[in-house]
């Protein structure tokens, strides 16, 4: 994957000649700007040097609002949480959402882990970038509740928590990691039960027109995503 990935970018590397310039405002998430964009805008900049991509992280009701009022030119964004109908909205990567588990656990390996298993265990709620509001929506299609024991907005705690043994949790692979601080396996499952993935893509405002910058930026995703943007 490395090696091919590397190939691609050669190939793409820009004429220095003929490169587009230009700075590009962009709005992002806690979540979107830890664990996706990185990556990506280093490989967007090395394709196109002469862009200036300005990014802001702020929250999604602070997207959603700068993108309307012209703060921002576009967002990577939680497009599954978003909730302004201003926003044309262009989602290009899904995670999926597994159980997490500690090494060792009694439900790993069981293929018939449901809610109502998950809802007997003491359970630890990442409340960041309303992952909290996002969990208890799909739980409310149930007759159960998740145990709560902790609250924490940091990934990282919720890692550790997981890892030795203080409480399970449903998270999108996205965000995992197999191991945690301290150097504990972790384990993830798939649940029966319907759970919806999280969704990451681009949002800008419907009256705004795309510059330039802004569709070169939109291209980049729609090339590298081409199958999941279709449906392929």
């Amino acid at each position: 994957y490395n090696i091919m990935s590397a190939v691609d970018d050669a190939l793409r590397m820009p004429d220095p000649k003929t490169t587009l310039e230009g700075t590009l405002t962009l709005a992002t998430s806690h979540t979107v700007l830890g664990y996706f964009l990185p990556h990506h805008l280093q490989r967007f900049e090395q394709r196109h040097p002469k862009v200036k991509v300005k990014v802001h992280e702020v929250s999604r009701e602070g997207i959603e609002e700068g993108l309307v009022n012209g703060l921002y030119d576009m967002g990577v964004l939680l497009t599954s949480n978003a909730v302004v109908e201003d926003l044309a909205l262009e989602t290009f990567f899904r995670s999926q959402r597994r159980l997490w588990l500690p090494a060792k656990h009694p439900m790993i390996g069981n293929v018939d882990v449901t809610l109502a298993d998950v809802a007997k265990e003491p359970y630890i709620m990442l409340t960041v970038d309303e992952a909290e509001l996002t969990s208890l929506k799909y739980w409310s299609h149930t007759p159960y509740l998740p145990n709560i024991s902790l609250r924490t907005s940091s990934v990282e705690a919720v890692r550790s928590m997981v890892a030795n043994g203080q409480g399970i949790t449903i998270l999108p692979d996205a965000v995992y990691r197999p191991w945690s601080l301290e150097g504990k396996r972790i384990e993830t499952i798939n649940l029966k039960d319907n759970v919806p993935t999280m969704n990451i893509g681009l949002g800008w405002s419907r009256t705004r027109e795309h510059t330039p910058v802004m569709q070169v930026f939109r291209d980049y995703f729609q090339q590298l995503f081409f199958d999941q943007i279709t449906g392929k």
